[in-house]
C-alpha cells in the first residue's frame, strides 16, 4: 500500500505565502495532487497533476497555487501564494494510479488570518 506524508502546514497572514509537501512511498502514483477540507465542509479538489507533469486546478486558486511534482523522488509539491481566509482547511495529499484505489495522506493543517 502506498504511503503519504505530508509536511509544511502552518499559519500564515492572508496574503502570505505557504509551501506544501508530500512523499509516497513508491512511484506508482499516475495522479497526484491535493484536496482540502475546511470545517463542515466537503473535502475538495485543489490541484492534480499527471506523471508527465500536467496540471489541474479548481477554479478557486487558479493564479494562485502551482502544483509540481519530481517523479524521481516520489514527491508532489503544492505553492500557494496570495493566500486568502477561506484557503484554511486541513489538506490532504492525494494519489491514485489509473483507476486504482485512492491513497491519502494524513492532513496537514493550513490557516490563514485576516
Amino acid at each position: 500500500q502506498v504511503q503519504l506524508v505530508e509536511s509544511g502546514g502552518g499559519l500564515v497572514q492572508a496574503g502570505g505565502s505557504l509551501t506544501l509537501s508530500c512523499t509516497a512511498s513508491e512511484s506508482s502514483s499516475s495522479t497526484m495532487g491535493w484536496y482540502r477540507q475546511a470545517p463542515g465542509k466537503q473535502r475538495e479538489l485543489v490541484a492534480l497533476v499527471s506523471r508527465g507533469g500536467m496540471p489541474t486546478y479548481a477554479d478557486s486558486v487558479k493564479g494562485r497555487f502551482t502544483i509540481s511534482r519530481d517523479n524521481v523522488k516520489n514527491t508532489v509539491a503544492l505553492q500557494m501564494n496570495s493566500l486568502k481566509p477561506m484557503d484554511t482547511a486541513v489538506y490532504y495529499c492525494y494519489g491514485r494510479n489509473l483507476s486504482g484505489p485512492m491513497y491519502w495522506g494524513q492532513g496537514t493543517q493550513v490557516t490563514v488570518s485576516s
